[in-house]
C-alpha cells in the first residue's frame, strides 16, 4: 500500500494527475498574487484516498502567481522553441519534493512524509497543504505579462477557434534541438482533414461563457470511463479571504460541451469546495461558502441532480471511508471532529481538541471494527492523547487509550499496519511503534545515533522507511529501514538532501521507482556536493547514474565517472496539472523521464529532459530545455508540453520512447497553459488543456483526442522482451526478471491487462540479497560486523519457550527479495542451544521513562537484561510499598509490569534477576504525587525582634516527601528551600516583613504570603463577640480582614489610641474569635523601653476594662449591632536583651514556681483533704472554664479551652474557608484558634 493508507477521498480531482502514479490522485489550488511573475509552491504532499490501488489518486494544493500580460502574437513553429526558451520555468529550482507527510495524507516514496506537519493556510484560515480530504484543487489562472507584441486574434469566438482546428505534424530527430529541421507532413489544416491513415489528433475547443472574472477552478473528472466532467470556477477575494462569485459546469461528453448548473444548486448559492467520494465517484458533495451559508450539496448521479443540508459547523477538511462510501469525517474550523454515517446528510461529534490532520479510519482487516476512529487529541500545550473509539460512539465510556500516557501533538500516523507516535522527555525525543495493532514499542534505532528527528517516509511491504536527522547533522537526514515490526532500523543511506518548504515542512529527495521491485533514487550531500544515487536492492548499495554519451543534438559529453554523472531532480508533485520533474508508471517498468543536468553535482541551471528506458542503467538525454512529460495509452506513448510563462500552441508525442518526437499543434491561438488533466487507466484517449488566451478571456478547454495516433491494437507480434538488469548483474532483488513492452514505433494500442512480467527465476542468495542485522554495520568488503557498541552475544529471549534459539547472523533478508540460499545457509539466523549464563546488565525503567507519577496512575515498568538465559531466570519486582511480585522468567515481562500506588511518597523499587549462574539487580527511585490544590501560610501576625518564629506551610492534598518549599522573606534575592513544611526564622529588623512560601511538585507551583510585623514588645488580648456575628460569618479571609478594621476603629475611637499601634486579627471558624495586639508607639526610643512596657500595660488594662463592660461595639447591619467582649488577657514574652531581667517578668517566674509549689503540695496531700478529692472526682471529665475576673453578666459568651483546636486543624481550618471563596461557614461551636506564648490569668 502507499504511504498513507488512509486517503481522504480527494477532493475533485481535477484532472486525473499523474498517469506516473496511479495511486495518487491530483488536486491543488493556485493563489495568483498580482505582483510575481513566476509561481511560487505552496505547501504539497501526494495523498492517497481510500480507494482501491487500481483507483487511487493523489491531491495538492498549490499556488501560482499571476502574469498580467498581453497575449503574445502566434510563433511559428522553429520560433516556438526560442521564446520558450527566454521565459523563465514555471517551478522554481529549488522546489523540492514532498512534505512532512501530513496524516490521513498517503503519500509515496519521493518524500518523506509523516510527522509533525505544518499547514499552509489560504487567506481565510483553512488548511491548503497535504490534506487528503482537502478539498478539491482549485486551478487559478495565471495572468500573463505585458508585452509590445501585438495580440493575433484576440477577438476570434470559440465558435471561430473550434471550426479553425489546425492539425500538421512535424518530426524531430534527437529531441527538440533548436538545429533540428522541421517538416510540414500535411496540408494546412484550416479546411481540410488529415489523411485517416497519419497519426493525427482531434481537438476541440469550449470556453465557459461568463466566468472571466473567476480566478479559482476546480475540475473533476469521473474517471472509470465515465463521460462526466465537472468544473466549478470560483471568484476568490484575496481582501475579503472569501469566494465572492462561483459556477459549476458539467460535461457528458469527455468535455467537448459543457452545461451552467447554478441554477440546479440555487442561484445565489456561492459553492467553495468540491469532493468526490473515491469508492463510488457518482456521488459528489460540494461545500457552499460559509460566510454566506454553512449547508453542504450533495449529488448521487455525478452532479446530474443536489440536494442541499445545512449544517452548524464549518467544514475544513473531508475524509472518507476506505470501503464504506456513505462515511465520512468531517474536521471543523474549531478543532471538533464529525462523523456522518449517510453521505453527509446528518452529522454527529465524535470529539473536541481534535489535532488538525490527525484523525484515521480503521484499516480494513486490522481494526475490529470498520467504524472505529484513531485520533489525536490535544490536551494541554505540547501535549495529547491517543484515542481510539467508534464513529457513532465516542463517549468517554467507550473510548480506548492505547497508548500508555502522553504522546507530542502532532505525532499520531495510522498508516498500514503500523501506528506511529513520539514522547518528548528532557528534550530527547522517543519514538514508539504499533505493529498489526499490537501493543507499543519503542523504535530502536542505532545506539548512538541519538535522532533529532524523524519522519516516515514509507510504509510498503510491512517495512518503516525512515528519514532521521542524527545528532550531528543539521540541514541533512539518513535513511533508516526497519524489520517487519517497525522496531530496529539499520542504515541505508547517510546525509540525503532535505529543505524546508514554505510552511516548514520537511522536503527529502528520495524516489521509489514504479515498477520495479527495490528501486530508487536519492539524491545524497558528499564533499559539500548534492549528486544523485540509485539502488536496485532496496538499499543495499548505492551508485552514481551514469550520464549520457551525447548530448540532444549528438556532441559527446565525455562525462566519466565518478568526476562526472548525470544528476537529477526528484521533487514530488506541485502543481497537480503538471507531471513534475520525474515520471514513472507501473504499467512501463523500466522507462523514467526526469529533469536533471550533467556534471559534478546537482544545479538548477542548464537544465533538461532525460529518459531511461532500461531502469536506469543507460540515459538519453531528449529536450534541452523542462519539459512536462505524461504517459498516454497505458504507457506506450510519451506527451511533452514545453513548461513556459508564455502561450505556446504545439505538444510533442513520441511512440518510440522518446527517440524521435512528432509536433503537433492543439490550438490556433498560443494558449497560456494552466493545466492538462488525462483519465489513466482507461480506453477513452483523451486529453483536456486548460487556460486563458489573454488575461481577459474566458476559461478555455481544449479537448484533444489522441487515438488518431494509433492505426489498430496492439497484437502479440508487436511486443518484445527485455532484461532487468544491474551493470550487468542479471539477478535483481533475487531473481532473474524478464519484462515485455511494445516494439518501439509501432502505432498499435495497448490492453491495460496485458503482462509487463514475461518471465522471473529465482537467484542464490548473496550478501546484498541481506541487509546488516540491528547492531551490525556493513564493511568495505560488502561483510556484516558488529559495531563497537553492540554485543552479539545478548540476552536470547526465545530461550524462554524451547532449549534453542536463533541466532542472528548479522544478516537479516531484504523484504520483497526471492532469492534462494544455496547449500551453505550462512546468512540466515542459526539454531543455538541456550547456554547457562549469569543474568547481566539489568536495566528497569518506567515505560516513558519518567522517574514520577501521580496517585492512582497506572505505572509500568520495563524490564530489560543484556545477558543472561532468560529461560531459566526468575525476576522478582519490589515496587517499594511493601508489595513484591515474581516471575518464572524474563519473557513473561515483555509487555511491562503495571502497578498502582495509592500514597504520595518516594519509593524505592528494585528488580533482581536471578538463576544458578548468578543474579544482577537494577534500581530507580519514583515519586509519586498528586496535584497540589491549596497552600495555607500559617504565621505569627507579630513577631519579637531577634527571636526565632515558627512558620508553617500547610499543602491540600496533604503529601510525603514529595513537595520543595521555597521561603522568600521581604526582599531577599534568594530563596530558603527546604524539603520539609515547617521552618524557624529570626526576623533581625523591625518593622513589617512579607513571608512567602512557593511549593512545587513536578511541574505545579502554588504559593502563599503573609506580612509580619516585628517590634522589640507588644501586649495581645483574646476577643470574642456576640453571638449574632456567627450568623453572619462566611468564614473567609476578606470577611475577617473587614471585620478586623471595624474592630480596631471602634477600640481606637473608644480608647483615643492611633489606630497604627493596632492590629486585630480575627481566626477561622466559628464561634468567631480574634486577638488585639497592642503595639509600641513608634517614637519610643530604645532608652525609654520601660516605659513603653508600661504604656502597653496601662492600654492593655484600658481595653480590659471596655470590653468587659461591653463599651467596645459596631453596627454589623442597620438592626444587628454587635459587642466585643474580652476572653482573656495575655501577657507576652517582654524578653529583655540585655542580662537583667525586668521586674515584670521577675514576678511571673516567682508567680510560675509559686503556683508549681502549691500544686506539688495539693498532689502530695490530696488524700488528706476530703473536699479536693470529692471536687477531683466530680469533676475530672469537665473542662474547665476560663472565666473574666471582672464581672460579666450572663449573655457573655462562655468559651471552653478544650474547645480550641490544635495548630493543624486550625491551618486545615483556614485552608478549607479560603477554597470556599463564597457565603458559607460551619456552624460547629468550635474556637479554631491556638494562643502561643500567652499565659492564662
Amino acid at each position: 500500500m502507499g504511504l498513507w493508507t488512509f486517503w481522504s477521498f480527494f477532493p475533485v480531482a481535477f484532472v486525473l494527475l499523474f498517469p506516473v502514479h496511479p495511486k495518487f490522485v491530483a488536486q491543488a489550488e493556485i493563489s495568483s498574487p498580482r505582483t510575481n511573475d513566476r509561481f511560487y509552491r505552496l505547501d504539497v504532499a501526494p495523498l492517497e484516498s481510500c480507494l482501491t490501488p487500481q483507483s487511487k489518486k493523489e491531491l495538492v494544493t498549490f499556488s501560482v502567481p499571476s502574469f498580467e500580460t498581453e497575449p503574445v502574437a502566434e510563433s511559428k513553429p522553429d520560433e516556438e522553441k526560442q521564446l520558450g526558451s527566454e521565459t523563465e520555468n514555471g517551478f522554481g529550482d529549488d522546489a523540492h519534493a514532498g512534505v512532512k507527510a501530513a496524516p490521513n495524507y498517503p503519500n509515496r516514496s519521493k518524500t518523506p512524509v509523516q510527522k509533525y506537519r505544518n499547514l499552509s493556510e489560504d487567506p481565510r484560515g483553512r488548511p491548503t497543504s497535504n490534506r487528503m480530504s482537502d478539498p478539491a484543487i482549485p486551478i487559478i489562472k495565471k495572468e500573463v505579462k505585458r508585452s509590445v507584441e501585438t495580440t493575433y486574434s484576440e477577438n476570434l469566438d470559440s465558435g471561430e477557434l473550434e471550426t479553425q482546428r489546425e492539425r500538421f505534424v512535424e518530426t524531430v530527430q534527437g529531441g527538440s534541438s533548436s538545429r533540428a529541421e522541421y517538416r510540414r507532413a500535411t496540408e494546412d489544416a484550416r479546411g481540410s482533414d488529415p489523411k485517416q491513415s497519419e497519426p493525427h489528433l482531434d481537438a476541440s475547443t469550449f470556453a465557459l461563457s461568463g466566468d472571466s472574472a473567476h480566478n479559482q477552478a476546480m475540475v473533476h473528472w469521473s474517471g472509470h470511463n465515465s463521460s462526466v466532467i465537472l468544473i466549478l470556477t470560483k471568484l476568490y477575494d484575496f481582501n475579503l479571504g472569501a469566494v465572492t462569485e462561483s459556477s459549476l459546469w458539467r460535461s457528458t461528453d469527455y468535455g467537448s460541451t459543457y452545461n451552467k448548473l447554478n441554477d440546479r444548486v440555487g442561484s445565489r448559492t456561492v459553492l467553495s469546495y468540491l469532493y468526490v467520494c473515491p469508492t463510488n465517484k457518482q456521488k459528489i458533495m460540494m461545500l457552499s461558502d460559509p460566510e454566506v451559508e454553512s449547508a453542504v450539496l450533495i449529488s448521487s448521479d455525478e452532479g446530474a441532480s443536489f440536494e442541499k443540508y445545512p449544517i452548524s459547523f464549518n467544514i475544513l477538511s473531508l475524509l472518507f471511508h476506505p470501503a464504506q462510501e456513505n462515511w465520512i469525517l468531517a474536521y471543523s474550523h474549531d478543532s471538533k471532529l464529525y462523523s456522518s454515517m449517510d453521505f453527509g446528510r446528518k452529522w454527529q461529534l465524535v470529539h473536541d481538541n481534535v489535532m488538525p490532520g490527525r484523525f484515521y479510519w480503521a484499516v480494513m482487516g486490522l481494526d475490529k471494527e470498520s467504524d472505529v476512529v484513531h485520533i489525536e487529541t490535544r490536551i494541554a500545550k505540547g501535549r495529547a492523547q491517543y484515542v481510539k473509539c467508534r464513529a457513532q460512539r465516542c463517549t468517554e465510556g467507550n473510548r480506548q487509550y492505547l497508548f500508555p500516557g502522553h504522546v507530542d501533538t502532532n505525532s499520531l500516523v495510522v498508516q498500514d499496519e503500523y501506528v506511529f507516535t513520539q514522547v518528548t522527555k528532557s528534550g530527547r525525543a522517543s519514538y514508539f511503534v504499533s505493529y498489526m495493532r499490537e501493543s507499543f514499542k519503542r523504535m530502536k534505532l542505532p545506539k548512538y545515533c541519538l535522532p533529532k528527528d524523524m519522519h516516515i517516509i514509507s510504509t510498503d511491504e510491512k517495512q518503516v522507511f525512515a528519514a532521521v536527522q542524527e545528532w550531528n547533522q543539521n540541514n541533512t537526514y539518513s535513511l533508516y529501514i526497519s524489520d517487519s515490526p517497525g522496531v530496529y532500523f539499520t542504515l541505508s543511506l547517510e546525509n540525503l538532501r532535505t529543505s524546508r518548504g514554505p510552511a516548514g515542512n520537511l522536503l527529502v529527495d528520495f524516489y521509489k521507482v514504479e515498477g520495479i521491485n527495490g528501486m530508487f533514487l536519492a539524491n545524497k550531500l558528499v564533499d559539500n556536493h548534492i549528486k544523485t544515487f540509485i539502488t536496485y536492492n532496496k538499499g543495499q548499495t548505492w551508485a552514481l547514474l551514469p550520464a549520457p554519451a551525447t548530448d540532444v543534438a549528438g556532441n559527446n559529453l565525455h562525462c566519466i565517472l565518478p568526476f562526472c554523472s548525470l544528476h537529477l531532480h526528484l521533487e514530488m508533485l506541485e502543481n497537480p496539472y503538471t507531471s513534475g520533474p520525474i515520471t514513472s508508471k507501473k504499467s512501463v517498468p523500466g522507462i523514467i523521464v526526469a529533469t536533471g543536468n550533467i556534471g559534478a553535482e546537482l544545479s538548477s541551471t542548464n537544465l533538461g529532459m532525460f529518459l531511461t528506458s532500461d531502469a536506469g542503467n543507460s540515459w538519453r538525454q531528449i529536450f534541452d530545455e523542462e519539459y512536462n512529460i505524461w504517459f498516454l495509452d497505458n504507457g506506450g506513448a510519451l506527451l511533452a508540453v514545453l513548461q513556459a510563462a508564455t502561450p505556446i500552441r504545439h505538444l510533442w508525442i513520441s511512440l518510440d520512447e522518446g527517440k524521435k518526437w512528432d509536433r503537433h499543434s492543439f490550438s490556433l491561438v498560443p494558449l497560456y497553459v494552466d493545466g492538462v488533466l488525462m483519465e489513466p487507466e482507461s480506453d477513452n484517449h483523451i486529453i483536456t488543456f486548460f487556460g486563458h488566451f489573454s488575461h481577459r478571456s474566458e476559461w478555455q478547454l481544449i479537448k484533444i483526442d489522441y487515438k488518431g495516433l494509433f492505426s489498430r491494437r496492439c497484437m502479440d507480434g508487436d511486443y518484445q522482451t527485455w532484461q532487468l538488469h544491474n551493470k550487468g548483474e542479471l539477478c535483481v532483488m533475487g531473481e532473474k526478471q524478464i519484462y515485455m513492452k511494445r516494439r518501439p514505433g509501432n502505432r498499435c494500442m495497448l490492453a491495460q491487462d496485458y503482462s509487463r512480467i514475461y518471465s522471473s527465476e529465482p537467484c542464490v542468495c548473496t550478501a546484498y540479497d541481506f541487509e546488516c542485522d540491528y547492531g551490525w554495520e556493513r564493511q568495505a568488503d560488502g561483510k556484516c560486523s558488529p559495531a563497537f557498541w553492540f554485543n552479539p552475544n545478548g540476552a536470547a529471549k526465545s530461550c524462554s519457550t524451547s532449549q534453542t534459539f536463533l541466532n542472528s547472523t548479522g544478516y537479516r533478508k531484504v523484504l520483497s527479495n526471492n532469492c534462494k540460499e544455496g547449500g551453505r545457509n550462512v546468512f540466515s539466523p542459526r539454531r543455538q542451544s541456550c547456554r547457562p549464563r549469569a543474568p547481566q546488565g539489568l536495566r528497569l525503567s518506567t515505560s516513558q521513562g519518567e522517574l514520577s507519577a501521580t496517585v492512582g496512575s497506572n505505572v509500568t515498568f520495563m524490564i530489560y537484561l543484556d545477558t543472561g538465559d532468560s529461560q531459566r531466570t526468575s525476576i522478582q519486582l519490589d515496587f517499594g510499598d511493601g508489595i513484591k511480585i515474581t516471575y518464572s522468567n524474563l519473557s513473561r515481562t515483555d509487555d511491562g509490569i503495571k502497578h498502582i500506588y495509592r500514597a504520595t511518597g518516594i519509593y524505592r523499587v528494585t528488580a533482581t534477576a536471578e538463576n544458578n549462574q548468578g543474579s544482577d539487580s537494577s534500581t530507580l527511585f519514583l515519586h509519586i504525587t498528586s496535584p497540589l490544590e491549596r497552600v495555607y501560610l500559617s504565621a505569627p501576625i507579630v513577631a519579637i525582634r531577634g527571636k526565632e518564629a515558627n512558620l508553617t506551610a500547610v499543602v491540600r492534598p496533604s503529601h510525603t516527601t514529595t513537595l520543595t518549599f521555597f521561603w522568600w522573606f521581604d526582599n531577599s534575592s534568594e530563596p530558603v528551600i527546604t524539603l520539609e513544611g515547617s521552618i524557624s526564622y529570626t526576623f533581625l529588623r523591625g518593622g513589617r516583613t512579607k513571608v512567602t512560601v512557593q511549593v512545587a511538585s513536578g511541574g505545579a507551583v502554588l504559593q502563599d504570603s503573609k506580612a509580619v510585623t516585628v517590634k522589640e514588645f507588644f501586649r495581645s488580648l483574646l476577643l470574642s463577640f456576640s453571638p449574632a456575628l456567627d450568623e453572619h460569618n462566611p468564614d473567609i479571609p476578606e470577611w475577617r480582614e473587614d471585620i478586623g478594621r471595624m474592630v480596631r476603629t471602634a477600640l481606637s475611637q473608644v480608647s483615643g489610641v492611633p489606630g497604627d499601634q493596632l492590629l486585630v486579627s480575627l481566626y477561622p471558624g466559628v464561634p468567631t474569635t480574634a486577638e488585639l495586639f497592642i503595639l509600641p508607639d513608634e517614637r519610643t526610643s530604645g532608652e525609654n523601653k520601660r516605659g513603653g512596657e508600661e504604656a502597653l500595660e496601662t492600654i492593655s488594662d484600658v481595653f480590659v476594662t471596655a470590653l468587659n463592660q461591653g463599651l467596645i461595639q459596631f453596627e454589623l447591619k442597620a438592626d444587628i449591632r454587635i459587642i466585643v467582649y474580652m476572653i482573656q488577657q495575655t501577657l507576652a514574652p517582654l524578653v529583655d536583651s540585655n542580662s537583667i531581667h525586668s521586674g515584670s517578668v521577675m514576678l511571673m517566674l516567682l508567680t510560675v514556681v509559686f503556683v508549681g509549689v502549691a500544686a506539688f503540695f495539693i498532689y502530695k496531700f490530696k488524700r488528706k483533704i476530703p473536699w479536693i478529692h470529692v471536687q477531683t472526682e466530680d469533676n475530672h471529665e469537665k473542662d474547665p472554664e476560663v472565666i473574666s475576673t471582672v464581672g460579666q453578666n450572663d449573655s457573655m459568651s462562655k468559651v471552653k479551652l478544650s474547645e480550641f483546636p490544635s495548630p493543624k486543624e486550625l491551618m486545615e481550618k483556614e485552608l478549607e474557608a479560603r477554597s470556599r471563596g463564597a457565603i458559607g461557614r460551619s456552624m460547629e461551636r468550635i474556637v479554631t484558634r491556638e494562643f502561643p506564648n500567652c499565659t492564662n490569668v
